[in-house]
């Protein structure tokens, strides 16, 4: 019998799995992934600014019609400039963008497998890079897994794993050795926050998440993410210490928040009554 609490990833090499610039109807990028089988996401490309092939994937860029610029790893749409603040992530310097926002941060550590959508981030998306700016940043270019593991135990106050979707290379940060080392570099009281799939397609790789994590962090939330604490002082992840709004018009950021708000913050913890209900499952366990 298969391990319950592996994250089963689709069947590599299916047939345009990972996406491409359609030949049905020319000039058009088809997302296409065995992640959502039998549906497809397809915009027209006006110009394809960068292709290129680092040592882990393939990278380009282009300028869509209704979009703007857009970048595509492995055939799969990472960012776009029309509805960034819903989709950025780590490599394009998105999350360190937001980090950044606040004050009481010390340190960030931000760690990429491929410094190519570093330099691609910077260089396309600089409204969303802008955050390897801050001088509390430091990038390290490497293996995420294997950086957590040799991390100190109690070394960070929070965690943030913004993740592509469990196949290839990034199926070991969904596995419980990587849940482990999250929860040793963590001190007491410490957050981790993990993409955690779409309820609406993937509850079964969500249910498998919940099993994991609730064996090494205490604490479970879901927002389309994941959070977790660590044993230690309570986390209330729906109410946060400095009120959001605050925050906001205290910062000196040139970026202003695009969507996020108190309310939006408190209402992404409603969820509809399928996951509600898979969720409290996983609590009566």
């Amino acid at each position: 019998m298969a391990d319950e609490t592996t994250v089963k990833k689709p069947r590599e090499g299916d047939e345009n799995g990972n996406g491409c610039i359609s030949s049905v109807i020319p000039g058009w990028f088809s997302e296409i992934s065995p992640m959502w089988p039998g549906e497809a996401h397809s915009l027209k490309v006006e110009k394809i600014l960068f292709q290129g092939k680092s040592d882990y994937q393939d990278v380009m860029v282009f300028q869509s019609a209704t979009y703007g610029k857009v970048l595509v790893l492995d055939g799969v749409i990472q960012l776009t400039e029309r509805d960034e603040c819903f989709g950025y992530g780590g490599g394009d310097g998105g999350v360190l963008r937001e980090v950044a926002r606040h004050s009481s941060v010390e340190h960030i550590d931000i760690c990429e497998i491929d410094k190519m959508v570093v330099d691609v981030s910077k260089e396309y998306f600089p409204d969303v890079a802008v955050g390897y700016q801050d001088p509390r940043v430091t990038l390290h270019v490497g293996d995420g897994v294997a950086f957590l593991k040799a991390a100190p135990a109690g070394s960070y106050d929070a965690v943030i794993v913004d993740s592509s979707d469990p196949i290839g290379p990034a199926q070991e940060l969904f596995e419980k050795p990587f849940f482990e080392s999250v929860a040793k570099a963590l001190r007491p009281g410490g957050v981790v926050c993990t993409q955690a799939e779409s309820i609406w397609l993937h509850m079964h790789i969500m249910k498998i998440l919940l099993r994991i994590a609730d064996r090494s962090l205490k604490g479970l939330g879901v927002i389309g993410f994941m959070l977790c604490s660590t044993e230690g002082p309570e986390v209330d992840f729906k109410n946060p210490i400095n009120p959001i709004d605050v925050v906001e018009n205290q910062t000196k950021s040139t970026v202003p928040l695009k969507f996020y708000n108190q309310e939006i913050h408190s209402a992404a913890f409603c969820l509809p009554s399928f996951a509600k209900k898979v969720i409290e499952a996983k609590s009566q366990n």
